[in-house]
């Protein structure tokens, strides 16, 4: 049996990987699931300090706390920033690491690098997106109206300071058995982009790619097919 934790991405908490723990816990393997600091049920902590930093040290304090050995650790989207980082301080006590529809970015780049307008945000987070699946069909694919319904209503603003900072030092796939559960992009697609040296991918080069079609959030569009996948690792 294995040992996993879960690490979600940007304005959900643990509570999104309910039905991916109660598969895996069901299969007899123990299940961290793991909300950020800031975020959901931790979001009275929220403030300009919360950053990176933090995040990395929330995986890194609770491995250590709960003396976790064998660990597949897994990060969602941004997730994958702090669990790259967590996996190199861990990497003895590390099995495998795990990037759903996310990977290690390049050393010195920052979530806020990857984005695609420019907004100005005020305050201390960044708030929800508006989880219009008509509006967003390919990133919110596979989603039911109470999976969307769930997203609206237990969504919380995203640390600001953690999607600014840039990424420090992270395991790669070099340095760490790892597998990429792929969801929005194609196969096809991904090789190219590792052939062109994307960012997205750089750090990739000797992960085992697993293909998951679904949206950007498999873990409520496709939970028993991400928790048979992340069994089989």
């Amino acid at each position: 049996m294995s040992t996993y934790i879960l690490v979600p991405g940007m304005w959900i908490g643990a509570w999104a990987w309910r039905q991916v723990t109660s598969e895996l816990r069901a299969g007899g393997h123990d299940v961290y699931p793991l909300t950020l600091t800031g975020v959901a049920d931790r979001s009275h902590l929220l403030g300009p300090e919360v950053d990176l930093d933090t995040h990395i040290e929330d995986i890194v304090q609770l491995a250590e706390a709960e003396d976790l050995r064998d660990i597949v650790l897994v990060g969602h989207s941004y997730g994958g920033m702090p669990v790259s980082a967590a996996a190199l301080r861990l990497r003895d006590r590390i099995r495998a690491v795990v990037y759903v529809d996310s990977g290690p970015l390049p050393e010195g780049m920052s979530q806020l690098d990857l984005a695609e307008d420019t907004t100005e945000y005020e305050g201390d987070a960044v708030p929800p997106r508006p989880w219009d699946a008509a509006a967003d069909p390919v990133l919110l694919a596979g989603l039911d109206e109470t999976a969307l319904d769930l997203l609206r209503t237990r969504s919380t603003g995203h640390p600001l300071a953690s999607v600014r900072r840039p990424l420090g030092a992270r395991a790669t796939s070099a340095d760490l058995p790892t597998v990429l559960v792929a969801s929005t992009f194609p196969l096809d697609r991904i090789r190219e982009m590792m052939a062109a040296g994307h960012p997205f991918f750089a750090a990739l080069s000797e992960a085992e790619i697993i293909p998951l079609v679904t949206g950007h959030w498999p873990m409520l569009s496709e939970p028993k097919t991400l928790a048979d996948i992340l069994a089989g690792i």
